[in-house]
């Protein structure tokens, strides 16, 4: 079995029974996008593994070395740029814009073209989701996440869209930065 399928295969059983926020989806929907969008920049067999991994250690009980362990450090690697502190001793509420300036300045800071493709990929991703909930339910669709607030939200998507702006040659930045314009219209 390859690499990737072995990747395919740990994240099919780590985000085994969830389900996406708001989509009623299976979670794995969302990993198995990232990595079909990252698919579509590079060939690179880790950013790939990456894009399946990307939430496992956030959003489960898996941890950083075991994604080392089966994986290699570079895998690692870029799963740990995707990784936000969570800050568990407060609620997620309190901690969202401190969570998603701390990322912004990470991205920022690294040069690492195959980090911006993996947050790229995520992003879109995310992006399609919300374009699609914001066309039935307009600015409603915030009121199940954390930040309910859509100009935090747009202040935060836009960063990200201008911290990645070297990949602006991609059709997956030109989407990406076309669906923040259509959710956030309204508000940036």
């Amino acid at each position: 079995m390859s690499k990737f399928e072995e990747a395919a295969r740990f994240a099919l059983n780590a985000h085994a029974g969830m389900m996406r926020k708001r989509a009623k989806t299976p979670y794995i929907l969302h990993p198995f996008e990232v990595a079909t969008i990252a698919a579509s920049i590079t060939s690179n067999e880790d950013v790939l593994c990456a894009s399946l991994l990307h939430d496992v250690v956030e959003d489960t009980d898996h941890t950083l070395e075991e994604i080392r362990a089966a994986f290699g450090d570079r895998v690692a690697e870029l799963v740990a740029s995707e990784t936000e502190e969570k800050y568990r001793d407060l609620p997620s509420s309190e901690t969202w814009k401190k969570r998603k300036e701390d990322s912004i300045r990470v991205l920022r800071e690294c040069g690492d073209r195959d980090v911006h493709i993996l947050w790229l990929s995520d992003k879109l991703s995310n992006m399609r989701s919300f374009a699609r909930l914001h066309e039935k339910q307009g600015d409603d669709l915030w009121s199940f996440f954390h930040q309910k607030n859509p100009a935090r939200q747009a202040w935060y998507y836009c960063a990200v869209r201008d911290a990645v702006s070297d990949l602006c040659e991609t059709a997956a930045w030109r989407e990406y930065d076309f669906l923040v314009q259509q959710v956030f219209g309204g508000v940036i």
